[in-house]
């Protein structure tokens, strides 16, 4: 006999895929496993037992001589009793047990109707073509790669400690709603714990982001492994769905087999129907053998007619439940749209409203999955869900990046002020906020930062700094940064990524934006807004404007610094600036100024003023500084500046003079009228020679004249008895005059880079100076008596 099992492998499938097996599919299954067994009994009867007997049928006269046997077939022998023997043995037919052998055979062939002979067999094929083509689907090249994946990842989300944490994290249930609770036995046993209840079905993780379940501690937990497990899940079902939901491969299988054993059923029902009445009992059977047997009309009995007769009207019967089945299934997939796929009752159910609604491949999936158990898309939906994975990542963050750890990356700023700085990580951690004594924080290129409301526990934040952040704020953040935030970083791509709080910052001092705008910046930056910013005082745009915003003007009655840093944009309509009448400080950085605004005249208030990296030639406007009496600042340096115009002797205010790197070749002697300077730079230029007039700065703490062309040095500049700093590097000085010893205050001296032979024993008089501030060449240094090295040598 042939075992049922030998036929296991046409319908074998993974034991995971049974969750995309419907209730109907598990059914068919079941009659096609009925159906099979018929087959496989038929099929062994007609092997073990004979198929046919037949004796041969005679009809002979009464005259015939009383000694010739009548032959007649045993259906018959009754009838005839008349004429036979009344003895039990019955009518001998002289043929042997081959020659009866024979016979069974061609009348089985040549009488017996085919549907007789071969019922058997073909429920044998037809069950087993059942059987593949309601598993063809996971065995297809094109679908069973993407059915094992979905099924791979179904069951780590299922199991995965994140999805009860998820899911736990959302449910606002009740102590009375915890008896009412539905529990259920789910694919690994494990029943949901009565800690979790009933799930609220109007909240959402978005509107508690801080709130945690306490009373089961186990499922609040998750360990840094199991969250990078969850965090690669997210990687994994993010590339999928993309994947595919590109295509429909696995609903047109599934719908062209589904359609195919429609027709089959109508096929079978149609020919077995009008064939099961020729499977009978009694068969006439003429065959022309009479010259080996002696007969040619014989009466067969089938043996298996009865039996079989049962059977296939027990296999039409099973077929025909098999066919409306696979009706109703049809049904299912033409009258609902299975291509799309809505989380809605999830997202009432549990809350995560961001959960996104999938179609294709994926879509159709998920429906055969509710099909066996609806709790399989609801845990798999966790990690579809962006805020979901935004709090996991939040979590190992939160592993990562320790309060510790984070305290030992605290350093004081140029402000003096506690600073916490982070570059590139996935998000904020919210151990950040456990750092009381934090007073500023730097975050660059950390996309999607959210700021809770936990940031107000940060007293003394009163500096913040985001380069290439997006940040979004809770409402109560938003509250507690209007009242304490002090100075505000911006690092953008586009003015679109401005962030539109800070403009409510009211009490901000300083705000500092970075970043590339368009040529009418007075409308793109939207900076309307800055009159809000009552207490700005310090305002800096790194970017690339072509004129002063008009909204800068609106806040120039509290405004004391503006620090415009173009990108070598021309900058061509300062006339704004008249009004900013209380500027102290005013940098014009790489504007590409061809000569010094005359609205700069205007700044009664001015103290500082840098035009670094324009393209001035000229500055005779300079003499319009003399009405700026507060002015102690001037940079000019890293232009194309010639010659410095004699009206500089006007400038009786300024302290300190920014000369550098232009090409000055003539200092001229009213220079040096400017008797308050205390700073005076004019390294890298052509000057050849210093005026001895430089003996009136008597103030003068800081003199350089590094990569010059200068010969020699007047001994008037020794008088200069203040001077702490004094660079003459990289000039064409041979001679360092003894009365270096005049500057008893002298900490740094410059002198690499000439062409001195030996050093002065002099340079022993001043007394702060030392080896670490004496720049020279060591084989120069060695030219000093031993005594005056040691000395500096000494700290």
């Amino acid at each position: 006999m042939i075992p049922v099992m030998e036929f296991r492998q046409f319908s074998e499938q993974q034991p995971a895929f049974r969750v995309l097996k419907p209730w109907w599919d598990v059914f068919t299954d079941y009659l096609s496993v009925i159906m099979l067994m018929i087959g496989v009994f038929g099929c062994t009867l007609q092997v073990m037992q004979d198929k046919i007997i037949c004796l041969p049928q005679r009809i002979s006269s009464p005259s015939e001589n009383s000694s010739e046997v009548e032959v007649k077939s045993l259906l018959h022998l009754q009838s005839n009793t008349s004429a036979a023997p009344r003895e039990m043995t019955g009518l001998k037919t002289d043929l042997d047990l081959q020659q009866y052998s024979f016979i069974n055979q061609m009348c089985y062939e040549k009488a017996l109707h085919w549907y007789a002979k071969y019922f058997p067999y073909l429920v044998l094929i037809h069950t087993l073509v059942f059987m593949v083509c309601s598993n063809f689907w996971f065995k297809f090249p094109g679908s069973s790669s993407k059915i094992e994946h979905f099924i791979s990842m179904l069951g780590k989300c299922f199991d995965s400690p994140w999805t009860t944490r998820a899911l736990s994290e959302v449910s606002g249930e009740n102590p009375e709603e915890k008896d009412h609770k539905k529990s259920g036995t789910l694919r690994s046993n494990i029943a949901v714990s009565p800690g979790e209840g009933s799930l609220e079905k109007t909240q959402s993780l978005r509107s508690i982001p801080e709130k945690i379940v306490v009373d089961k501690p186990s499922a609040s937990v998750l360990d840094k492994k199991e969250g990078e497990q969850a965090k690669a899940l997210f990687e994994k079902v993010k590339k999928f769905r993309l994947h595919v939901e590109e295509g429909d491969i696995l609903y047109l299988m599934y719908v062209r087999q589904t359609v195919f054993k429609v027709f089959k059923f109508l096929l079978i029902i149609a020919y077995n129907s009008s064939l099961v009445n020729k499977v009978r009992n009694r068969v006439r059977c003429e065959v022309e053998i009479q010259d080996m047997t002696g007969y040619k009309d014989f009466e067969c009995n089938h043996t298996m007619a009865h039996l079989f007769s049962k059977l296939s009207y027990c296999y039409l019967c099973l077929v025909a439940v098999y066919g409306l089945t696979s009706l109703y299934t049809s049904y299912w997939l033409f009258y609902r749209s299975l291509k799309e796929y809505s989380f809605e009752y999830v997202r009432q159910e549990t809350g995560i409203n961001d959960i996104p609604d999938v179609k294709n491949d994926f879509a159709f999936m998920l429906h055969m999955i509710d099909q066996y158990d609806p709790l399989y898309s609801k845990r798999f939906a966790v990690f579809l869900s962006e805020v979901s994975e935004n709090k996991l990542k939040q979590l190992n963050l939160n592993h990562e990046w320790t309060a510790e750890k984070l305290r030992q990356r605290l350093q004081t700023n140029t402000n003096n002020r506690l600073e916490l700085q982070l570059f590139m990580l996935p998000g904020l951690p919210d151990t950040v906020f456990e750092l009381t004594e934090l007073q500023s924080l730097k975050l660059e290129i950390i996309n999607n930062v959210t700021i809770p409301a936990s940031i107000s526990q940060l007293e003394d934040l009163q500096e913040l700094s985001l380069y290439q952040c997006s940040l979004k704020l809770h409402t109560t953040a938003t509250s507690f940064l209007k009242e304490n935030l002090k100075v505000l970083r911006v690092k953008f791509d586009d003015n679109r990524e401005l962030p539109h709080w800070m403009y409510g910052l009211r009490n901000l001092e300083e705000l500092c934006l970075t970043g590339s705008l368009s040529p009418d910046a007075s409308k793109n930056i939207v900076l309307e807004s800055l009159r809000e910013m009552k207490c700005l005082k310090t305002l800096s745009l790194k970017s690339n404007l072509t004129k002063i915003p008009q909204s800068i003007v609106d806040v120039s009655s509290h405004l004391q610094r503006l620090y415009l840093h173009n990108d070598g944009t021309k900058l061509v309509m300062l006339n704004n600036l008249k009004k900013m009448t209380n500027l102290i400080e005013l940098e014009l950085v790489r504007c590409d100024l061809e000569r010094i605004p005359h609205a700069i005249f205007s700044l009664t208030s001015l103290q500082e003023l840098d035009l670094k990296e324009n393209n001035l030639r000229s500055i005779e406007e300079i003499v319009s500084f003399q009405h700026l009496r507060k002015l102690t600042c001037l940079k000019l340096w890293y232009n194309g500046i010639m010659y410095i115009p004699e009206h500089i002797k006007k400038l009786g205010s300024l302290e300190r003079l920014y000369f550098s790197n232009n090409k000055i070749e003539i200092l001229p002697s009213h220079l040096f009228l400017c008797n308050k300077l205390r700073y005076l730079d004019l390294s890298n230029n052509d000057i050849r020679f210093i005026p001895p007039e430089i003996g009136v700065l008597q103030s003068l703490q800081y003199f350089s004249v590094t990569c010059n062309k200068i010969e020699n040095l007047p001994d008037e500049l020794f008088f200069c008895k203040k001077l702490k700093t004094l660079k003459l590097g990289k000039n064409s000085l041979s001679i360092l005059s003894p009365k270096i010893s005049y500057l008893a205050l002298l900490t740094y001296l410059e002198l690499k880079g000439n062409h001195f032979e030996i050093l002065p024993q002099e340079l022993g008089c001043c007394r702060a100076l030392k080896r670490s501030g004496l720049i020279v060449e060591e084989t120069l240094f060695e030219t000093l008596p031993s005594d005056v090295r040691d000395q500096m040598k000494a700290e």
